[in-house]
């Protein structure tokens, strides 16, 4: 069997299911087994070769007309139940803002997701969401990151958050990575809508990763061609240069050896233009 990837939702996160060896294609309607339940989904990408030995569930078997339509059921459905647990939050003064939620295909489970600043003791809103719906209810408090996908908005790129046009996962963003690339840490700066530091600084860390490799840091005490002493006063990483200045007050430009220049490829994609 071949792994496959389905989206629940359009442009939200997409996960693993082992194909159970059914013809499917991409955007093909199947029926999944999570571990909440039933869910209907669409596939993403096909024909994955798996490359652990993790255990994944099984797409159950493809959609039926029926499944579809109990499904466009179930959304209308959630979308007025998430309106009627709003109501009833506030009235129990709740610091609670609810980002989404969602029935599984057999209606066994309400799923409410919300973003809150400190926790929240929902016990009373649980009671009364079950007793008028008649199921199960589960309410999950998510991150920033995650309502930030769901509202949305324009980035300080001038573009659309990646999180909600093509980021499926989101992956962990660290200081390190700011410290890694020689950003100022002003978190007007490196920090997006969310509040989060910017996933998109993720993308070239690797690239800053391997162009640091022998070179100073800023500050550092260094010899010009091994005779007059000079300290590292600036450093640009993707130019794998550096500026020193002489105890003569002399600033000089040192450029080092990139990594194709010291391979022998011709073409190599890293090689700058």
């Amino acid at each position: 069997m071949k792994l496959i990837k389905v989206q629940y939702k359009k442009e939200g996160k997409q996960y693993l299911f082992y194909d159970n060896n059914l013809e499917l294609s991409e955007n093909d309607a199947v029926i999944v087994e999570t571990e909440k339940g039933e869910q209907l989904g669409y596939v993403t990408k096909t024909n994955i070769e798996p490359i652990d030995d993790e255990k994944r569930a099984l797409v159950l078997r493809m959609a039926t007309k029926k499944d579809i339509q109990k499904n466009q059921k179930n959304i209308s459905e959630a979308a007025k139940a998430l309106i009627k647990a709003e109501e009833i939050a506030h009235e129990l003064d709740l610091d609670m803002k609810f980002i989404d939620s969602y029935y599984t295909l057999d209606q066994k489970q309400l799923i409410f997701n919300f973003v809150s600043d400190g926790r929240v003791d929902f016990r009373e809103l649980a009671k009364s969401l079950a007793s008028i719906y008649k199921t199960r209810i589960e309410l999950r408090q998510v991150g920033v990151r995650d309502k930030a996908r769901e509202v949305s908005g324009i980035g300080p790129c001038g573009r659309k958050l990646c999180c909600s046009c093509f980021l499926r996962d989101l992956d962990f963003v660290g200081i390190n990575m700011v410290k890694n690339q020689n950003i100022s840490l002003n978190p007007n700066k490196i920090n997006g809508l969310c509040g989060r530091l910017l996933c998109c600084l993720k993308y070239e860390d690797d690239l800053y990763t391997e162009n640091r490799k022998g070179m100073p840091q800023v500050g550092d005490n260094i010899k010009i061609e091994n005779k007059e002493d000079a300290t590292v006063i600036a450093v640009d990483i993707p130019r794998r240069t550096y500026k020193a200045l002489t105890e003569n007050g002399e600033k000089i430009e040192i450029k080092l050896e990139s990594c194709c220049d010291k391979c022998e490829r011709k073409h190599c994609n890293k090689r700058s233009s």
